[in-house]
């Protein structure tokens, strides 16, 4: 399990980007074609989509199997939940909305220090009790494997962000571009100079804690070679149902014109995750 974990902090390590989608389906097939597609990671969402916790283990599980490595986001910032999600075989945590320091050491405790809980692992993460050395060591092995990511995804947010990316033990951060482009008041506006200006600050900030970075897109991939250019390099492309939906769209479209038939008929929806 841990050889499977390491992937992705091993290349993130040596100065490599990642590449993964977000999975909202369970169907049996998807690991196999996700590990076809030459990808590192698959970003499980739970905060938006309704997996069960027996559902998740499944697919944590499956994905570990194909030796893609799962990243799940719980619902909300909940040690408990982290670990509940790791002990199904998550490979790392994304806390979604973090707008605090605390936030973050409650998410670092969860990940980085399990099994402890409780008063002790206040404790230990506020400096009020020095751990044994053996216990460190113990820790230390345990979780070695774990990666801790906030989402960052608001201005309470962006005001803190010093504080929030000074907490040891947190890997990386991911961008939630919907969220965050509705708290700047410029809802959807990507190329908005406010929401552009938004992400290099946290891509900039984030780079210079020497911490790893990643923006969840659902859109065009020149959106994600534009925020690597800024320093990201973590992609997290799209997820299946929309990345289903706009190949749909192309293939069908290219057949109805091809019989004659009206190609531009369809409903349009919001696709977000």
């Amino acid at each position: 399990m841990s050889g499977i974990k390491n992937i992705l902090l091993e290349k993130l390590g040596e100065g490599l980007n990642v590449y993964g989608t977000c999975i909202t389906s369970t169907g049996p097939m998807w690991p196999g074609a996700i590990k076809s597609a030459g990808l590192d990671f698959v970003f499980i969402d739970t905060e938006h989509i309704p997996l069960s916790r027996h559902e998740l283990a499944v697919l944590c599980q499956a994905f570990k199997a194909n030796s893609i490595v799962p990243i799940v986001r719980i619902p909300s910032p909940d040690a408990y939940l982290a670990c509940q999600a790791i002990d199904g075989g998550a490979a790392g945590i994304v806390v979604p909305y973090i707008e605090n320091k605390d936030q973050v050491v409650d998410l670092v405790g969860a990940v980085k220090y399990r099994p402890l809980k409780g008063e002790l692992l206040t404790a230990y993460l506020n400096g009020n009790r020095q751990m044994p050395e053996g216990l460190q060591e113990y820790i230390k092995n345990f979780n070695a494997a774990n990666i801790c990511i906030a989402n960052i995804e608001s201005v309470p947010a962006m005001e803190k962000l010093d504080e929030i990316l000074s907490v040891p033990g947190l890997d990386a951060v991911f961008i939630g571009p919907h969220d965050l482009s509705v708290s700047l008041g410029v809802p959807e506006q990507y190329d908005h100079p406010i929401f552009e200006a938004a992400v290099k600050t946290i891509i900039h900030t984030t780079r210079a804690k020497g911490l790893h970075i990643g923006i969840h897109f659902s859109l065009e991939p020149e959106r994600q070679i534009q925020w690597m250019k800024e320093g990201a390099n973590i992609v997290v492309h799209s997820f299946d149902v929309a990345l289903f939906l706009q190949r749909l769209k192309h293939d069908i479209g290219i057949i109805k014109k091809a019989a004659g038939d009206d190609a531009a008929k369809g409903v349009e929806g919001k696709l977000i995750v």
